[in-house]
This record gives C-alpha cells, structure tokens and sequence, in this order.
C-alpha cells in the first residue's frame, strides 16, 4: 500500500473505522507531525458514510469534536513548554520550520481569531495551537475559541456531508471528485495569501 493510499480518507476509513477518524482528527488538530493528515476530506468523507448508514453520526459529532479540542490543547501544552526553541529547531522528516513560521504569522495577523480561522487551512490549523503555547496566549482564551473552532469545524463538515448525503442521489459515486475540491478550495486561503505579498 503507497503513502497516497494510506492517506486516503475512505481507505482510512475502511481499514480503521470511527477509531481511526478520531484519532487523525486528534493528531492533525495539534501534534507537529500530523500537518500531511487528511483532515478536512476525511471529516467529509466520514459524514457522508455516515449519511449512508456506514458511521454512526452521533458519535461521529461528540466524538471528532472532543477529538479536535483535545488536539489544540496538546499542541498547546506542547508550544508552551518547548517555547522558543522550536523557532531554533533544524529541519527533519516531519518538521519544517517554515510551517511554524507561517502560522507565527498567521497568528499574528489574526489574533486570538486565529485558533477559529485556522481550522480552516491545512498545515497552519496544525501549527496554529502549537504558536498559541509558544507564544503564551492566555489559556483560558484559547480553551474559548479552540472549543467554538473545534465545534464550527467538525460539526459544519460533517453536517454538511451528512446533509448532502441524503439530499443529493448518488453523492457518494463522486466522492473522489469532491475529496479533491475540498483539497483544493482548503490551500485558496495560503495561495492567496501569497499572491497578495508578491504583489
């Protein structure tokens, strides 16, 4: 089996059931190495499943959004008590400083937004919580908007899959097409960003 294939939200799916949702929702939503994890698609993928009789929604809603606010929350912890030696740290397999830096940035353009709006944009939705540590954003204001960030994020996705799952005949024979939008539409917000400090 490849590396694209084991990220593969329905392979995931399959082979790991709600366990390994949950536990990849937990692992991209703040611990450093999961920034490559499908997030956004497998949230989608598992509400649409769900829409279908395959995953049980409830537990789908309770469980990924407990899944994401725990996550922040490592990542947190972990910024908080690695501080600036991270900014210091040299680049590995699964770390690159580039990705920490792009969230510092993000973080400091948005504020205390920043753990709502970074649910939203793969890689600094990782990083996002870890800066929050770092930086020593008070814990209690994170706790506030990571649980609103978490909760928008897991329940809109899921809800709209599982929404679209039972109005839409068929949806799920085009699963691959939508994974890949959501992919696509996920990195607007960094390319345009980009663009916009090129020009």
């Amino acid at each position: 089996m490849s590396f694209h294939e084991i990220l593969d939200p329905l392979t995931i799916i399959k082979t790991v059931g709600l366990l390994g949702v949950i536990l990849v929702i937990f692992a991209e939503s703040g611990l450093f190495f999961g920034f490559f994890l499908p997030g956004d698609s497998l949230l989608f993928t598992a509400g649409l499943l769900a829409s279908k009789g395959y995953l049980p929604i409830s537990a789908l809603l309770v469980l990924c959004a407990i899944a994401a606010v725990l996550g922040d929350n490592v990542g947190y912890a972990f910024g908080k008590k690695t501080g600036p030696l991270l900014f210091s740290r040299e680049d590995s397999r699964f770390f690159h400083k580039r990705h920490l830096e792009k969230a510092h940035k993000f973080y400091e353009k948005y504020g205390k937004r920043t753990i709502i709006f970074a649910r939203f944009i793969p890689i600094v939705r990782t990083f996002a919580p870890i800066v929050a540590g770092a930086v020593a954003m008070d814990y209690k204001t994170f706790f506030k908007y990571n649980l609103i960030g978490g909760l928008i994020w897991t329940w809109g996705i899921l809800g709209l899959a599982y929404l679209l799952g039972n109005v839409v005949p068929g949806i799920e024979n085009y699963l691959t097409t939508i994974v890949l939008c959501i992919i696509g539409l996920s990195f607007i917000p960094p390319i345009f960003e980009y663009i916009k400090r090129k020009i």
